[in-house]
């Protein structure tokens, strides 16, 4: 079974690691972290090749590559993964029907959602309510770490300390190339 772990990285911080961790113990499969060249749903600071060489410092030991893909089915379409389990946090799934074709998603790939001790299981279950496949659907607990890739972006602009948000060779990386100041 392969395990993956997509996102824009934009950086890649203790959260994501976590989250990584979280999911090879729970499904016994080593993540395979995607990194996704030129997202279709959000902007990012970054070239693709910087935020690789960052999820690669903060994934050292795990398969890191670029996805050169816009959209997730656009990836499992290109067939590459035989039904992989593709990890997404909570709050993402709960906007997984705005998606391009979520149900291409799952019917490519299982969904393994890490949700965070009290998350209210309504909000999900909507979600799970409207989809053709819901057993495709597996949900496991992660610790929350109030982390988010927008937050280190702005306090590495205003020179505010990162310590204990990402991992160490990921803040050495922005802080010898100079990433994510002044709008960077």
């Amino acid at each position: 079974m392969t395990t993956l772990l997509g996102g824009t990285f934009n950086p890649p911080h203790n959260g994501h690691v976590a989250l990584a961790d979280a999911a090879e113990r729970q499904f016994g499969s080593e993540v395979v972290v995607l990194v996704a060249a030129r997202p279709g749903h959000k902007e990012v600071q970054l070239d693709a090749e910087a935020r690789l060489e960052l999820a690669r410092a903060a994934f050292p030991g795990r398969e890191v590559e670029l996805d050169p893909h816009e959209r997730t089915v656009d990836l499992l379409q290109a067939n590459r993964w035989n039904d992989p389990l593709f990890v997404i946090g909570a709050d993402e799934f709960c906007n997984f029907l705005t998606w391009k074709d979520p149900e291409g998603v799952v019917a490519r790939a299982r969904l393994a959602v890490a949700t965070r001790p009290g998350y209210p299981r309504e909000r999900l279950q909507t979600v799970l309510d409207r989809l053709s496949r819901p057993e495709r659907v597996q949900f496991f607990e992660i610790e929350p770490l109030p982390i988010s890739s927008e937050d280190i972006r702005r306090r590495v602009a205003r020179g505010e300390p990162v310590d204990g948000l990402l991992p160490a060779a990921v803040a050495e990386l922005i802080e010898s190339r100079g990433l994510y100041r002044n709008g960077r």
